[in-house]
Order: C-alpha cells, then structure tokens, then sequence
C-alpha cells in the first residue's frame, strides 16, 4: 500500500532522512559514537554508570586464543557476539554444551569446530559495523522472565526504547520467532510490539510489516502482554543518556528473571517501531524540544514520559484537555 508524503507527515512519521538531519546530527556528538557502536566499551561505561549488564565470561581478541574457546565456559550456556556488530548479526546463542557438542537456541547441535569459525570469522569482521576486525565477547546466558515464556520463541525478547534528550518518548518490545531464528531482530522476522508509556500494555502487533494480533508460533495473542516492572525499565532507559551522552539514541533492554539488564545502545536506532505503535515519532520528539522541563532526573523524566505519552494523556489530549504538565514541581 503506497502512501503519500503529504499523509505520512500528518501521521507524524520520522523518515529515515529527517531522523539523521535533523536529530542525530543535531543531538549525537559522532565523539561519543565509539562508546556505543562497541559492546564492550558500552558495557565498561554501563559498569561505571552501576547500569546492570550480562556478566562477560571471557573476551576473544585473537585468532591464536580461539582454540582455547571452549575451555572452562559454563556447560548449561552462553552467547558468543561481535563487539561492533549490529541488527543481530554474528550473534549466537549456546543453550547447553556437552558430548554432542553445543545447542543453538533452535535446538540444533554444533561442533567445537562450528564455535571455533564462527570466533573466527568475528575476529575477521564479517559481523562489525563497517566490516573491520572486530573481538568476540562471551557472556552468560540471559534466562528470560517468565512473563514472556509462550511469547517468544528459541530466544530473549528484548526492548527497544528511543531516548530523546534524557526523556524516553517510544517504545518496542521485540519477540523472537521460527522465522527469526530466535533473534529479536524485525527484519529477520521477529514480531514487533508498540508498547503503552504509560502503562506497559501492548498497544499492537507486526511481523514483516504486516499487522499481527498473535505470536505466529505459540498463537498467543499479544493484547494480554504487560511488561512488568515498567516504570523500573524506563528509568534505566533514561539514564542511558546520562551514561552516553547521546541526544537520539535506542536502549536496548532485557527483562532478566533477575530484573532489567542493558543489552546495548543504537546512536542510530530505526524506525519501525513507528510501525509497531501506529504512530509517527515526530509529535513526540517535538513535544520534549517544546515543553519538556530541563533539570530533572533520570528518575523524574521517565515519570515525565509516562504522564506525557501514555495514552490516558493522549486522550485527554485529543478530547481538548490541555498538553500534559510541564512544571517539574509536578515531580515532587
């Protein structure tokens, strides 16, 4: 279905081109950009912010260390993943390892040998950003709340959050499907779901651009999902622009059976998550530039958001009443 310009615009939707121009240009200092296209560099930043992350069991920097992969990593999992690469490239998932070899999350068995190219072809650069050598980082396996257990499928769903100068403004969870491979990744196939500020509820499914009302897998309808622990998820999402000093950026966010750990942040996340929520970026985006209140913390701007961009506040919006409030004395 073909829409024109002139009807995006009013749906407010952020195209690719103003998304760079006119906010990761203007709020992203490419200095700060190392920090984030690198996991393990944002993970010492995360450690030294006190932002929880998944324990790293080993980092591989050299093509001699590879045979050495195997030894001594936990028998009941681990995940191997490139530390430059994106949309979920290089990354794999051990769910156990013993006689047979090494489980993927599809149930599939690998050899030593599999693990070790795989490392190989990491260190090479077939999975980093712009195809430069790269490192492998090895971390614990995430065990995923059980909230989540019949909505995701051979792997870790995760939660994209957009964060616009300290305020989180949109979110996405994103569940992993048979056609995903167990990746939480849209392009591959996983189903993104728009998710209320507010309250945490779902507010809709798509799955390769095309609206979906349940898992494709488990057949789970996705209008009973509730994130839990919401407000918790949101805070953490702010501070990730405290700890990064990136203007624009997507938070990447696990719900562990432990609570929320950061999984990774995105200098230029993208922007299907307008699709997963029906609705367009920029009302929101220029809502923070216009009347969002400056000073606050971490803590009060994730309040700020949910009273902003839940939908109680988008109906009593749309109905007339006045924009939500803006004095930060609202936040004592």
């Amino acid at each position: 279905m073909f829409i024109k310009p002139g009807e995006l615009r009013r749906l407010g939707i952020v195209g690719m081109n103003r998304r760079n121009l006119r906010y990761i240009h203007t709020y992203n200092d490419r200095s700060r950009y190392p920090a984030v296209d690198d996991k393990l560099k944002t993970k010492l930043l995360a450690r030294e912010a006190g932002i929880a992350t998944a324990q790293v069991l080993a980092v591989v920097r050299r093509p001699h260390e590879v045979r050495h992969l195997s030894t001594g990593l936990p028998r009941h999992g681990f995940v191997l993943k490139p530390a430059k690469g994106s949309g979920g490239k290089g990354i794999l998932v051990i769910r156990e390892s013993g006689e047979r070899g090494h489980q993927k999350s599809n149930g599939h068995w690998i050899s030593d040998q599999d693990l070790q190219r795989h490392a190989h072809n990491t260190l090479a650069g077939l999975f980093s950003l712009a195809g430069t050598p790269d490192v492998v980082i090895v971390e614990e396996l995430i065990h995923c709340d059980d909230t989540f257990a019949d909505y995701s499928v051979e792997g870790v769903p995760d939660i994209r959050i957009i964060v616009f100068r300290g305020f989180p403004v949109m979110a996405m969870l994103r569940l992993a499907t048979h056609a995903s491979d167990g990746k939480a990744n849209l392009h591959q196939g996983a189903v993104g779901v728009g998710i209320d500020m507010g309250s945490g509820h779902a507010v809709g499914g798509v799955q390769f651009n095309r609206p979906v009302a349940c898992h494709p897998d488990t057949g789970k309808p996705l209008e009973h999902l509730t994130v839990p622990g919401w407000s918790a998820i949101l805070e953490l999402a702010s501070r990730c622009y405290d700890m990064s000093g990136l203007g624009y950026l997507g938070a990447d966010i696990v719900l562990d059976r432990s609570g929320p750990l950061l999984l990774e942040l995105n200098a230029r996340p993208g922007l299907s998550i307008q699709v997963a929520n029906r609705q367009g970026l920029e009302p929101r985006l220029a809502h923070i530039e216009q009347h969002a209140p400056t000073g606050l913390t971490a803590a009060e701007r994730a309040v700020y958001a949910q009273r902003a961009f839940g939908h109680a506040a988008q109906d009593h919006t749309a109905a007339g009443d006045p924009a939500p409030v803006t004095d930060i004395e609202a936040f004592g």
